[in-house]
């Protein structure tokens, strides 16, 4: 299914992320006579991540002020999700419905038993029922390819380095047995690699949704079609950056924020030119 080894790069990344972290207590071992402090602030926040993977649905949705739809309200909805899920053997998610103009859509859940599908009113306004879809295939994939949990893995490992980092910033360690500058430099650094192998894993994941997602709709020109629209609706109709949606919009089909520049290197989404490019190659034909 992944005919870009997406699954490899991911396994990579994360062993580079761990990598990290050991260089981090390495670098506490030798320099601090005792770094309990750092590994007790270390394990509320694996807590916090843990307590995040749990609610992960009940937090997007609220975020997102969210509202359930019921068949009758959304049947053209309900009717391509319910196809989905029969045809890839797994139960119906939860529908909801966003009320925001921003074209977006996501899925969450720690499992395909507890997952849950929104669209903003904005992308049901933008969309034809094919380029849907297309999202839908998407979305679902995120849930059935567990990413959820990908992503609170990699959001826990990256919280604690950045945690022992600052810790060590702030309170630094003895110095007549460690290298001050060296210290300065691996409090600063890790937590800054972190923060790009979390983006970079999150968009390793995108390319498996899109193209499992794709598989499972039959139609990779459909969901080029829709990223195509959304990414210009986006750019009209950006989400303001609440701290709230910020840390859902790792979830979403696309960013829903404008940026640019070196926030593009933090991007928990690869570049929407390169999405389209891969689907148009598995379609056999560029998107006319």
């Amino acid at each position: 299914m992944h005919n870009h080894h997406n699954g490899l790069k991911t396994a990579a990344l994360f062993g580079v992320l761990w990598a990290v972290l050991l260089g981090l207590g390495a670098v506490i071992g030798s320099s601090m006579r005792s770094a309990t402090p750092i590994w007790i602030m270390a394990l509320v926040g694996v807590g916090t991540t843990a307590y995040g993977y749990w609610n992960s649905d009940k937090i997007a949705l609220r975020s997102m002020q969210a509202y359930p739809v019921t068949e009758e309200q959304a049947p053209q909805l309900y009717q391509i999700v319910r196809e989905l899920s029969v045809r890839a053997n797994q139960p119906m998610p939860r529908i909801y419905v966003s009320p925001t103009p921003a074209p977006n859509a996501f899925a969450t859940g720690r499992n395909p038993q507890n997952a849950a599908v929104c669209c903003t009113e904005g992308i049901l306004q933008l969309l034809s029922v094919r380029e849907l879809r297309g999202v839908l295939g998407h979305e679902l994939m995120h849930v059935y390819n567990r990413d959820i949990l990908t992503s609170s893995v990699a959001a826990a490992v990256a919280g604690v380095i950045t945690s022992v980092g600052q810790m060590l910033l702030f309170f630094g360690g003895d110095r007549r047995n460690s290298n001050p500058l060296a210290m300065l430099a691996m409090a600063l650094l890790a937590p800054l690699a972190a923060m790009v192998i979390q983006s970079a894993i999150s968009r390793t994941r995108e390319y498996d949704a899109d193209e499992d997602g794709s598989e499972l709709t039959g139609d990779p020109l459909a969901l080029a079609s829709a990223l195509r629209k959304i990414h210009q609706g986006v750019q009209m109709v950006p989400l303001p950056p609440d701290q709230k949606l910020v840390n859902a919009s790792h979830l979403m089909i696309a960013n829903p924020f404008r940026g640019g520049g070196l926030s593009k290197m933090f991007s928990t989404h690869p570049p929407m030119q390169d999405r389209i490019a891969r689907l148009e190659l598995m379609a056999g034909r560029p998107l006319s």
